[in-house]
């Protein structure tokens, strides 16, 4: 650990971060140096990949404004699957979305340019504030009643639920693999008779979690860049 106790602290989960980015970069960087018409093993899983989050988040989401976000949810997605996979993955064993730093920065970073985007498509911030926090067709005594609830919506509950939620889901994980391999260390090497037995059931459990747990990086991956193109969406439409 360096410069402890300051603004420029570097940790452990620091350094995984740093190793996930680096490890990510490269990956792309080796699928993507030759390109061809034809592609390579290599460029077509790249290929795939990107085609996942171009087709089935940004175009099934945004339709035609897709191609403005491309990029943000491509980074998104990756970003966060790296950072959770690093998780189960030996020698590093934390997720490095499992502090709520990570999450926090990819969530205002969505939150940033959902405003933007809502400002934009709505000609200025009174356009989208009343579109957004004055519902068309509610009777302005509801107001009172929806609107303060539409403000805690816009400008808190959506992005905090995005980096809350990620981060609760990587700790949990985190949490069940520890719980199941120090299980297994006390059984196998402490506990003593027949209950070294119960360290196979534990090891077993924890290699089933290990499993569960890359899916479960995927799965968050996956809804993390999904609810930025549905938040999007959402400022950007003329009516909810």
């Amino acid at each position: 650990m360096f410069f402890e106790g300051t603004a420029f602290e570097f940790n452990r989960i620091m350094l995984v971060r740093v190793v996930a980015a680096i490890t990510l970069c490269l990956l792309f960087w080796l699928a993507a140096r030759r390109l061809s018409v034809v592609p390579g093993r290599g460029q077509g899983v790249a290929e795939m990949a990107l085609s996942f989050v171009r087709v089935n988040i940004a175009q099934e989401i945004l339709g035609d404004r897709a191609h403005k976000y491309v990029p943000m949810l491509t980074t998104i997605f990756f970003a966060v699957l790296a950072f959770n996979l690093t998780g189960v993955i030996p020698m590093l064993n934390i997720a490095g979305t499992s502090l709520i730093g990570i999450p926090i920065l990819l969530a205002l970073w969505v939150f940033v340019m959902y405003i933007g985007a809502g400002i934009k498509a709505h000609h200025g911030v009174g356009g989208f504030l009343k579109t957004n926090l004055f519902p068309p067709g509610v009777p302005w005594f509801l107001y009172i009643l929806i609107t303060p609830i539409e403000i805690l919506q816009v400008f808190l509950f959506r992005p905090a639920t995005l980096a809350i939620r990620l981060t609760a889901n990587m700790i949990a994980g985190h949490l069940l693999l520890v719980l199941c391999f120090g299980a297994t260390h006390f059984f196998f090497f402490e506990a003593t008779g027949a209950l070294k037995a119960i360290g196979f059931l534990s090891l077993a459990a924890g290699f089933a979690f290990t499993l569960f747990e890359m899916l479960v990086a995927a799965l968050q991956a996956y809804i993390f860049a999904l609810l930025a193109a549905v938040y999007i969406d959402l400022s950007t439409s003329k009516e909810h």
